[in-house]
């Protein structure tokens, strides 16, 4: 330890050359095995040297002298800093001397072939160097660097091969990681020198190709040019030997896969029709040479199976190489026999490729075959309107109806064309349909049928663009969808294909078309899939078994609303089925079949409130009835839902007596435990301190949450009975908690007992707050249930210990003003007094603590500032600094939602002031402050996903400041000398200032040059927001990094056009996921 410390004295002083061998035994006590004192004293000496401006002088000095591979890299982590964030600043001389040196290793490590394959690692890391200098002197200070690298790689294949390297880096900087790295001037400058230099690149490389017999420099040299595909000017390719040169390299094993990619990169290219006599050469050329290397009748996916890694990747690329070609160029090969005939045999090896047991693989295929059927369906689909056909085709309207019938019998012949693979695809759907979410029940490692415990993310999008491709081939060809399915079904019956994972697959699928066929045929193709799976439940033997086929009976009706509306008999049989898997106790079986039942209750309601045909009494009247038997095995949380279910059945009852005497015969269990505990407790309060009580307590109270949800304002007759008594559990658990926790101090709010106690609370709470948003705007309800609540609920959260006061209590009083908004202006104060200053004092001393109740009291306090706007104007003025300041605290969160909450309030409290008298009074106290935090939040890279509202906010201070509307000045008269003319220059001179002080890597010019954008943008959201966006760059805060959250408004005006285009095509959208109230009558 000694020995480090008196180490980091000699190294700090950096007047003097660096003492190498000092700075290696550092770096190898940070890496090495010693203890973890010496560690981190290491680590604090090398930030020390790393944060030195004067540091990088000793690169050089460094480099020479050591032989430590990790102070090299130390050494040039110091450079790399200097060259990302100083540059520009050095002196010429410096720059011109770091830049030589470098060339100069570079150079002498790699022209021989020792040093270059022992220091491989260090070069790498040169190179990486070499072209970040270049992002900053290319083209305009160092215009000879291609002639000079080309001449270089001349001189010796090793040279040559590391050429290919920096080549490659040079490519990948400017064209695939510079968004968000450097502003797009810069890019499109570099874009252009290499596009202008390229002649020169292009030969080395086929120089390369055609002269040496090196393998690693041939790989370099395909890597390279795989890098460049993608964006050089396309007669080096087409008008060049270069694929001719790379199909005679594709049979080689050795440069198969490289040869592959780049042939990839050429078919993924689109420029109109100008090369497509190349492209079926090429295509046929290729398609010769695959058949060689792996004939057509392979069994790819076992081929697949038992491949070595070149292998599998050699199927990987294939993939690609069809897709891409396909995506760009299937139509040329549509034009003659000889190529439709080569078009079939790639579409076969496609889809014996998709079958391969390998998820990336299979994404590739399935990605291009949703594209595919798209494009076919949309054909056919807009064949019923000429006018977009017409589009389509590029003609101009109006079109003769001859015309129209010859587009028609292309677009059917095009159709009859793909007729063959299309059938072939389907099956390929329906054997690897992936798992929908409502399916709970999964096959686990050891082959047992268990609950699925966690959701898989990747499964369900890879479901979604499953169906939606299934959905689009069952529109191309109903009948071959229903005959393929159905005779897969049979198949199961039969035995001959039984597996779980044949009968999972085949039904996943039957439920994703749901909406897709005519409804005579639907019904047609249902009687038989739910009638033979029922048959199937009936003879196959096995719980595992009968599980598997339960959670599919399920799954399929749950996906058929219309169906089952349509269809009484059928909808009573499936109804009664799942009652009998309520009592089913193989994991997950259970808990399927209730939230089916919600599922089909929820679009089938009112079918149970009315007499059917053949019956006595209602369906809900007689599930009644029998509900103390269909509960029986059920667990608490699935009771809830089964309540909740028939909560919608009752909603569905017109006649409001029939409606209460159902309510009250659902609720007469719960409400009969009630009065039994309540009238105890009448007797001996401490009846209600029994464990098992509070459980039954809160048992009961989530049995009415549930109700609630679903019967909204028609719960008023069961709440009402209860509100009174469950107001005053809830202050006598209250007290017990305070009290509790005051004896047993912070540990006492850990334990069960009190936990069990803050459920009760937080439950009644979540049901006042489930009943009244649910209710209807009824301003008798709200005098009816707030005035009760002001002491139990607000006084008592004022009174509580902050680890006692319920966040749900934030919730509801947000929830009841938003619901009857200006009217609860008068209660503001009083909420205000009780949970305010309480509710901060336990939020501001960090960013962790209670972070329920952080995002629930700006709810509230956002709740307050839209409706009862009024009621903040009259706070005094150290109130409203408390509010603003914890405005301010909310934004600067790294919890994403909570810093949107903060800076949603904060737009709408300035529009809102900006409206009122005291427009000059608030923006005096709070402009400037409230632009520095947000300049402030704007450039720190952990605020990111704000971006969106904190260019708002910056547009209304502008905009604001430019109106004229603030009529006295900003500044303070009395600290600045000279007045200004008016707030607008005051403010630039301000901002011009903030960002000078904050960014000193840029000039004042650049600084003045952003500011003055912003104000000459200010009424134009998309240039502000690009102009600000280029500043982060630029300000070097933002590099390097993912910045997709920059962009993220744009993608969502994106979304959302998708769904309109999904709505228009039948099945697109689960039936189940539409909203249809109108149907189900």
């Amino acid at each position: 330890m000694a020995s480090l410390a008196m180490a980091a004295e000699k190294l700090r002083d950096l007047s003097q050359p660096i003492d190498v061998s000092l700075l290696d035994a550092t770096v190898a006590a940070f890496y090495g095995t010693g203890s973890k004192e010496e560690r981190a004293t290491a680590d604090r000496i090398l930030q020390e040297l790393q944060s030195n401006v004067d540091m990088w002088l000793q690169v050089v000095h460094i480099l020479q002298n050591t032989k430590n591979l990790n102070t090299k890299f130390f050494a040039l982590q110091v450079l790399e800093g200097v060259i990302k964030y100083r540059w520009n600043a050095l002196p010429v001389e410096q720059r011109d001397g770091m830049k030589n040196y470098i060339s100069e290793v570079i150079v002498q490590l790699s022209s021989n072939e020792a040093s270059f394959r022992l220091e491989r690692l260090y070069v790498n890391k040169l190179n990486v160097i070499l072209v970040q200098i270049l992002k900053h002197e290319w083209p305009a200070r160092w215009r000879s660097f291609i002639p000079d690298l080309v001449a270089a790689a001349k001189t010796s294949e090793t040279i040559c091969e590391n050429c290919m390297v920096i080549l490659k880096l040079l490519s990948e900087e400017v064209f695939d990681f510079s968004r968000g790295e450097m502003t797009q001037q810069k890019i499109k400058e570099l874009k252009q020198s290499l596009n202008s230099e390229f002649q020169l690149i292009h030969e080395l490389c086929l120089y390369v190709l055609s002269a040496s017999q090196r393998t690693e420099l041939i790989r370099a040299t395909l890597s390279t040019l795989h890098a460049f595909l993608s964006w050089i000017p396309l007669g080096y390719i087409f008008e060049s030997p270069l694929l001719e040169t790379l199909l005679k390299f594709f049979p080689v094993p050795s440069y198969r896969n490289l040869t592959l990619q780049c042939l990839t990169e050429v078919a993924a290219l689109n420029f109109g029709d100008f090369y497509n006599v190349q492209y079926v050469k090429m295509y046929n050329f290729f398609m010769v040479q695959l058949q060689a290397i792996l004939p057509p009748a392979t069994n790819i996916p076992e081929a697949y199976a038992h491949g070595t890694n070149e292998e599998q990747a050699f199927i990987q690329n294939l993939a690609l190489f069809f897709t891409s070609f396909y995506k760009s160029h299937i139509r040329v090969l549509e034009t003659s026999p000889e190529n439709i005939s080569a078009l079939m045999m790639g579409l076969e090896y496609l889809i014996s490729i998709s079958y391969v047991d390998d998820t990336e693989v299979f994404k590739v295929c399935l990605d291009y075959w949703n594209s595919l059927v798209l494009e076919l369906f949309e054909a056919h689909h807009n064949l019923d309107n000429p006018a977009v056909t017409a589009n389509m085709m590029g003609l101009q309207m109006p079109l003769l109806h001859g015309m129209v019938d010859g587009i028609g019998s292309q677009i059917l012949q095009r159709r009859q064309l793909y007729a063959n693979p299309m059938s072939k695809l389907r099956m390929l759907m329906i054997c690897r349909m992936a798992k929908p979410e409502e399916v709970l029940i999964v096959e686990d490692e050891n082959g047992n049928i268990v609950r699925e415990t966690m959701k898989d993310n990747d499964v369900l999008v890879q479901y979604k663009i499953m169906r939606e491709t299934l959905i689009y081939l069952s529109h191309l060809d109903h009948e071959d969808t229903e005959k393929q399915m159905l005779k897969k079904l049979s198949k199961q019956l039969s035995g001959e294909d039984w597996s779980w994972n044949n009968l999972n697959t085949l039904c996943w699928a039957i439920g994703s078309i749901s909406g897709s066929m005519m409804e005579e045929q639907e019904n047609r193709f249902l009687v038989m899939v739910i009638r033979d799976l029922l048959n199937l439940c009936e003879i196959t033997k096995g719980k595992d078994n009968k599980a598997v086929i339960a959670s599919n009976i399920m799954y399929v009706v749950g996906q058929y609303p219309r169906f089952l509306r349509a269809h009484w008999k059928f909808l009573k049989t499936v109804v009664n089925k799942l009652f009998e898997f309520m009592h089913e106790t193989h994991p997950g079986v259970q808990d399927m079949a209730c939230d089916t039942f919600l599922k089909i209750v929820q679009k089938c309601k009112r079918k149970f409130v009315i007499v059917q045909v053949g019956e006595s009494e209602p369906f809900v009247s007689e599930l009644l009835s029998g509900l103390p038997t269909t509960v029986a095995d059920l667990e608490p949380h699935q009771i809830h839902t089964f309540y909740e279910s028939v909560g919608h059945m009752i909603q569905a009852e017109p006649d409001p007596q029939k409606r209460d005497e159902y309510l009250q015969r659902l609720m007469d269990l719960p409400n009969q435990k009630w009065a039994e505990i309540i009238g105890q407790a009448r007797q001996s309060v401490d009846f209600l301190k029994d464990q098992e009580v509070i459980r039954a307590v809160l048992n009961i109270l989530q049995t009415n949450t549930s109700v609630a949800s679903s019967l909204g304002t028609y719960f008023l007759s069961q709440i009402s009975l209860i509100f009174l008594d469950m107001l005053n559990v809830y202050r006598m658990y209250s007290e017990l908690i305070s009290s509790s926790i005051a004896e047993g101090g912070p540990y006492a709010s850990r334990t069960s007992y009190v936990k069990l106690l803050r459920a009760v609370k937080r439950e009644t709470l979540k049901l006042i707050e489930t009943f009244l948003d649910k209710a209807e705007e009824q301003p008798q309800i709200g005098k009816q249930f707030v005035p009760p609540m002001m002491d139990p609920v607000l006084g008592d959260y004022a009174r509580n210990l902050p680890d006692a006061r319920e966040s749900e209590v934030l919730s509801l009083f947000a929830t009841i003003i938003n619901k009857y908004k200006a009217a609860m202006i008068d209660d503001v104060p009083r909420i205000f007094e009780a949970v305010f200053q309480c509710t901060l004092e336990m939020i501001t001393k960090n960013f962790e603590d209670y972070p329920e109740h952080r995002l629930k009291f700006f709810s509230l306090l956002r709740a307050i500032a839209t409706h009862c706007f009024p009621a903040l104007i009259l706070l005094s003025s150290q109130q409203l600094k408390l509010v603003m300041d914890s405005i301010i605290w909310a934004f600067r969160h790294t919890e994403r939602n909570i810093a949107e909450t903060g800076l949603n309030l904060l737009l709408e409290m300035l529009k809102n002031f900006q409206a009122s008298e005291f427009c000059n009074q608030f923006y005096r106290t709070y402009f400037l402050t409230i632009e520095q935090e947000i300049f402030a939040v704007l450039t720190d890279t952990f605020h990111k996903p704000g971006f969106k509202l904190h260019v708002l906010v910056l547009q209304h201070l502008f905009c604001l400041v430019e109106s004229g509307a603030l009529t006295e000045p900003l500044w303070d008269a009395t600290t600045v000398p000279y007045p200004y003319p008016n707030n607008a220059i005051f403010v630039r001179e301000y901002t011009i200032k903030l960002l000078g002080t904050s960014f000193p890597n840029m000039t004042a010019s650049e600084v003045t040059q952003f500011v003055n954008g912003l104000f000459d943008s200010r009424t134009d959201l998309s240039v502000f927001k690009n102009h600000i966006r280029d500043f982060l760059v630029q300000s070097k805060e933002f590099s390097a990094q993912d910045n997709k959250d920059l962009y993220a408004e744009e993608a969502a005006a994106q979304r959302e056009r998708e769904r309109q285009r999904m709505l228009s095509i039948p099945g697109l959208i689960a039936p189940n996921e539409i909203q249809d109230e109108m149907l189900d009558s």
